[in-house]
């Protein structure tokens, strides 16, 4: 997604906000002069093999099993993020790649652009996606697997395209990708793999390379296990500051997602959700997780944020906002950005400024508990991910601790459609 229109950006660091806010002014002539302003076009179609079921995917996945018990020998990492503006200059052009093919016109852009320039034009994703390729880098190594991490956004330089050239230049052929984001949905899943798609028709390497993805790792322990810590000291904090365990409420914040996107995300023809899918599902699963792990007894729920789109279309509730304004018998809250990997714009403008203050303004005490970041723990998981691709290893010995067991190697026929736009072409799963 978008960090602040329609789309729900992957995820998303320290916790404050603001790392990586700064760059020197060499360093962002630099990039203004180096940037290109428009994403890749829509790709027209995808290449598959003879007897392929799946496109621009390895043997090993290229019938499109479940999950990928056969090992591959790999020879890159395409760590893709959502992408941000990092100066004033970059944040409609960021923002028209955003949302293009939805005609909104620059006047609305320009709305959401304030919060960016709240920041001096500057999100924080970028740089957190640098520091984390240099982190899974460094960890990878320890764990004695000698791939390049390539990185490449959706939405910003450096872009997925981009990123695919130099894997092409240095030879490789075999990526497995790692998208910045945990959850099913259009936005969080099927979007990166349409602009898998639009990166290999643009560079002309349908045909010659591959491109698998990790599953979803919203029920990585590695994944959850910084929200475990960040929630256990915050609700420890509520509690040094005098409040009862009966007087804290723990909220679970993610990007809301129009209902109709929920419905179809997360495989529902294989599967039994409530409205709000898949994506509610998994969000609902690793919130269980967090909370009887760190602070079991302790009031929460699941909420949601950075709504857009008609009043009339109908969006995953409740707001955090009205939340919060409807807690009763609560001192203190804790907010947590479940369904970000690290800082970026809706979390420091939504959380840290918008939900913030109504908490305040409703008297209360509140924390927002960080984000995952570069974690160690984090960065361990998605080493793990890769491991599991490498040696094939069996869904049954993978890591999953949520009452939903391991994700799909291989997205299911129709998973996480988006009704409003329709199926585009994309790789990486099961057409269509």
């Amino acid at each position: 997604m978008s960090e602040t229109i329609e789309t729900t950006p992957s995820g998303g660091c320290c916790g404050g906000g603001c790392c990586g806010m700064q760059q020197q002014p060499e360093q962002q002539a630099q990039a203004a002069q180096s940037r290109r302003e428009t994403k890749a076009p829509a790709a027209t179609g995808v290449h598959l093999e003879t007897g392929a079921a799946v496109p621009s995917a390895t043997p090993a996945a290229q019938a499109g099993p479940e999950h990928v018990e056969e090992a591959v020998a790999y020879d890159g990492i395409l760590l893709s993020g959502f992408g941000g503006p990092e100066g004033q200059d970059d944040v409609l052009p960021f923002l028209r790649n955003v949302t293009r093919g939805r005609g909104i016109p620059d006047e609305r852009l320009e709305e959401v652009a304030t919060h960016y320039r709240h920041f001096q034009g500057v999100s924080p994703i970028n740089q957190q996606n640098r520091d984390l390729k240099a982190a899974l880098e460094s960890a990878l190594a320890v764990a004695g697997i000698d791939l390049p991490v390539y990185w490449g956004n959706r939405n910003w330089a450096p872009y997925l395209d981009e990123a695919l050239q130099q894997a092409d230049a240095a030879g490789a052929t075999r990526l497995l990708a790692i998208p910045t984001s945990a959850y099913s949905s259009y936005s969080s899943c099927r979007q990166y793999r349409e602009d898998w798609a639009d990166a290999l028709e643009a560079t002309g390497l349908q045909a010659t390379m591959q491109i698998d993805k990790v599953r979803q790792f919203f029920n990585h322990p590695g994944f959850l296990a910084p929200f475990v810590d960040g929630v256990r000291s915050t609700v420890d904090e509520a509690r040094a500051a005098g409040f009862a365990d009966a007087e804290i409420e723990v909220l679970f914040a993610t990007h809301s997602i129009p209902t109709a996107d929920a419905e179809r995300s997360g495989a529902p023809d294989l599967h039994e959700w409530g409205p709000g899918g898949g994506y509610e599902a998994q969000h609902l699963a690793a919130a269980e997780h967090v909370m009887a792990e760190a602070a079991p007894g302790i009031g929460w729920q699941l909420v949601y944020q950075s709504r857009s789109g008609p009043p009339s279309q109908p969006w995953l509730e409740p707001d955090i906002n009205d939340a919060i304004d409807a807690l009763e018998a609560r001192r203190a809250v804790v907010i947590v950005p479940l369904g970000f990997v690290s800082d970026h714009m809706e979390v420091m403008w939504d959380l840290d400024e918008e939900a913030i203050e109504t908490a305040t303004e409703a008297g209360l005490w509140a924390r927002r508990a960080p984000t995952p970041g570069t974690d160690a723990q984090y960065v361990g998981a998605l080493v793990d991910l890769v491991q599991e691709r490498l040696e094939g290893r069996p869904v049954a010995e993978r890591k999953a601790v949520t009452s939903i067991p391991a994700w799909y190697d291989v997205c299911r026929p129709g998973c996480c459609e988006n009704p409003r736009l329709g199926f585009r072409p994309a790789i990486a799963g099961l057409q269509p």
